[in-house]
């Protein structure tokens, strides 16, 4: 032992979570990210780089001139150091020359943490470019524009970076808050019917764990959303983005050190089933398959009544979500479905501790560290037998 007495000082970093939500955001008329990028927190920040979801840039073919065109108006104020187009989908997360080539362009641009870096796409383009401005120069402030429901609900408004590793989802990553989110609903008109869709189960997660209310709504609204109605769409994104910034705001637990995250509900399952599937299956519909699975399991175990849980089943069908997969039936060579390995990984991920969230009931949830194995069987056959 040292006869000096140890040193200690409580670190605080305060963050600004901010959401804000417009459309056509790039139109010259537009001030808002200019107001942003220049507000009173940006300091002398000004120079801007750009990636591009490929998706994004060809739906939307006049992206790029209306980007120039903003920064010319702008350019008393805000320097436009590049706009590049990446790849999008999950293959991005699994490429680790993409990052070389990220980080390539932060140096060859001169790009620093005054500068910013934007990332407009889909939830694995804003994974990539988050975790490679995380790390560049130690953290590079960056914007997030999501667009689609999934990236506008959930993912996109959180504080989590990560690429793929030896197939294991977000094996590396980084807790960086972006300095702001933009969501643009404009961008949502040109995405097919799949990937509209999608954001919806993130939005029954969030209602199942944390507002009946909001779940009733979601029944209520179920034919306007399959209709894509955009006010329909844009209040289930609102909703669903406000408790996701409010729990990580307030749960005491931003960056994930303890072992509880409820707003994994219906994960553990959907991360392997990805996978197993080569990421056929999209996050969306790993999710629902992942949610009906834990949702059985909670009425198997006596959490759950029947009539919630069959009301959970029935809406998820109503907004045409599958819930069951043949990747449920693919076996390992002790003969157990590959799915149950996830639990591990997730353990693993979690950092040593097991925690499942469960339902006791609509809008309330609770966590167990330990999940019968025969009883998550019985819920996977359950599922199978509902087809």
């Amino acid at each position: 032992m040292s006869d000096f007495p140890h040193i200690e000082y409580p670190i605080s970093i305060p963050y600004q979570l901010r959401v804000y939500f417009t459309k056509h955001a790039f139109d010259v008329k537009n001030p808002l990210f200019r107001d942003l990028a220049c507000s009173k927190e940006s300091g002398n920040r000004r120079k801007v780089l750009i990636y591009v979801d490929e998706a994004v840039s060809q739906a939307n073919p006049s992206l790029a001139d209306q980007i120039s065109a903003y920064f010319d108006r702008y350019s008393e104020d805000l320097r436009l150091m590049g706009v590049e187009t990446l790849q999008g989908g999950e293959s991005l997360k699994n490429d680790e020359n993409c990052l070389h080539r990220i980080y390539g362009d932060i140096e060859s641009r001169k790009i620093c943490r005054h500068s910013y870096i934007v990332a407009i796409g889909g939830g694995a383009l804003l994974d990539t470019v988050g975790f490679a401005a995380a790390t560049a120069h130690r953290g590079i402030r960056h914007f997030r524009f999501p667009t689609t429901t999934l990236g506008q609900a959930d993912a996109g408004v959180g504080v989590k970076n990560g690429v793929n590793y030896n197939r294991k989802k977000n094996f590396v990553g980084a807790f960086a808050p972006p300095f702001a989110v933009v969501n643009d609903f404009s961008f949502l008109e040109t995405l097919p019917d799949m990937h509209l869709r999608n954001g919806y189960i993130e939005a029954i997660k969030v209602a199942l764990i944390r507002d009946e209310k909001f779940f009733d709504w979601i029944e209520a609204n179920a034919q306007a959303l399959n209709r894509f109605e955009p006010a329909a769409m844009q209040e289930i994104i609102h909703r669903c983005a406000e408790h996701h910034v409010a729990h990580i705001a307030t749960s005491g637990d931003p960056f994930e050190m303890g072992s509880v995250r409820p707003l994994d509900f219906g994960h553990w399952a959907a991360h392997k089933l990805e996978q197993l599937s080569e990421f056929a299956l999209s996050h969306g519909e790993a999710v629902a398959i992942g949610i009906a699975i834990d949702t059985l399991y909670s009425e198997e175990m006596g959490y759950l009544d029947k009539d919630c849980s069959n009301r959970i089943l029935s809406l998820l069908k109503r907004l045409n979500f599958e819930t069951y997969s043949d990747q449920l039936e693919r076996r390992n060579e002790r003969g157990y479905p590959y799915v149950l390995e996830g639990l591990e990984e997730f353990r693993e991920h979690l950092g040593g501790l097991l925690t499942i969230t469960l339902l006791k009931r609509i809008g309330s949830r609770f966590e167990v560290h330990e999940m019968d194995t025969d009883v998550v069987l019985k819920s996977m056959n359950r599922l199978k037998e509902l087809i």
